[in-house]
């Protein structure tokens, strides 16, 4: 068996956030050393997982 390694598939979309929101996020990236788009994507998984979460509690 080959090795091989999974491609991630990437789309491009262009939100617009607040300025304050935004200078945020910058500190916090600059403080971890990560990406804006790394900690983009953090930020809404993190949301969406609680939102699921949430969701299937009102649903008991």
């Amino acid at each position: 068996m080959a090795f091989k390694i999974p491609k991630e598939e990437y789309v491009n979309r262009t939100f617009r956030l607040e300025k304050s929101l935004l200078d945020r996020m910058d500190k916090i990236c600059d403080k971890e050393g990560i990406s804006l788009n790394r900690l983009t994507v953090l930020c809404i998984e993190y949301a969406l997982n609680d939102m699921e979460e949430n969701s299937e509690n009102k649903e008991s």
